[in-house]
């Protein structure tokens, strides 16, 4: 049974989501369709990629994962298959793809060319989806596609290394859904620079000294609860998926807010790391 998963910026309002799965379960009956995400911020590709990139590993190799960010065609934004680490992406050549294949070479990249295919305005259904189906009834991507080799990366994606290797700046690229903002600075950056010295975190004015194992790593539990810290605290800590991440202990973006609303921390503001020289 194929499993096709399906990562788009559509949010729930509308009728688009349900139109994808649909139009799969008409073509191919017996797929699983699972959502990685509908709620990524309009045209966001950084965002897009992150989700992906830590997602896409916990789906058996095989699984077909189609991208509807930024999907129109044009010349400068073909429709392209690519094969990594057994799992074919299916998307717009916008850079998406470039954070997976980072970690991962590409088997295959490939061009859609499907027989009547014509430029849509929805070609998330209207491409992405027969090629989908295809592949989750077995097709070989060569039936649809023709060799490509120009995939888009995402240049800016990086942290800079600056100051003779005692500063590394780097971009929050995700806000997630308790307002915890996570950075583009990688654990194996961070560990390569530090060298065993000391640090401090800048975001904004805001000062830390210390990385965290755990969101309630900041909690002293042999002091007293009046003197502890605990929720409402700015904490720093290596994420799941390996990235520096800041938050508020035990946030709500709904009630007592999170880093993006108390700090003000927004998507692609600067967070620097300075070790002492």
């Amino acid at each position: 049974m194929a499993i096709i998963t399906l990562t788009t910026d559509f949010g729930t309002k509308d009728h688009f989501v349900a139109v994808l799965k649909g139009a799969l379960l008409t073509e191919v009956p017996t797929t699983t369709i699972v959502d990685i995400s509908h709620s990524i911020s309009p045209f966001n590709i950084h965002e897009c990629a992150y989700l992906l990139k830590n997602s896409y590993k916990a789906f058996p190799k095989g699984s077909i994962h189609i991208i509807g960010i930024d999907a129109e065609w044009s010349p400068e934004n073909e429709h392209i298959v690519v094969l990594v680490d057994g799992h074919y992406f299916i998307s717009a050549n916008n850079g998406v793809i470039s954070l997976v294949t980072s970690e991962k070479p590409p088997e295959k990249i490939m061009a859609i060319n499907l027989p009547n295919g014509e430029i849509s305005s929805f070609p998330t259904q209207d491409i992405f989806v027969p090629v989908a189906a295809h592949l989750a009834r077995g097709g070989q991507p060569e039936v649809v596609c023709t060799p490509f080799d120009e995939l888009k990366e995402l240049r800016d994606f990086k942290p800079r290394i600056e100051n003779n290797g005692n500063t590394i700046i780097g971009n929050v690229i995700y806000i997630d859904n308790y307002g915890n903002v996570v950075t583009n600075i990688e654990r194996s950056t961070f560990d390569a620079y530090r060298n065993g010295r000391t640090f401090e975190i800048t975001a904004r004015r805001q000062r830390i000294k210390a990385i965290q194992k755990s969101y309630n790593g900041i909690v002293d539990y042999n002091k007293e609860k009046n003197q502890r810290k605990g929720p409402g605290d700015l904490l720093a800590l290596f994420n799941a998926a390996g990235y520096l991440e800041l938050a508020i202990y035990k946030s709500d973006l709904n009630t007592v807010g999170g880093v993006s609303t108390l700090i003000g921390l927004q998507y692609r503001d600067i967070i620097t790391i300075n070790f002492d020289a």
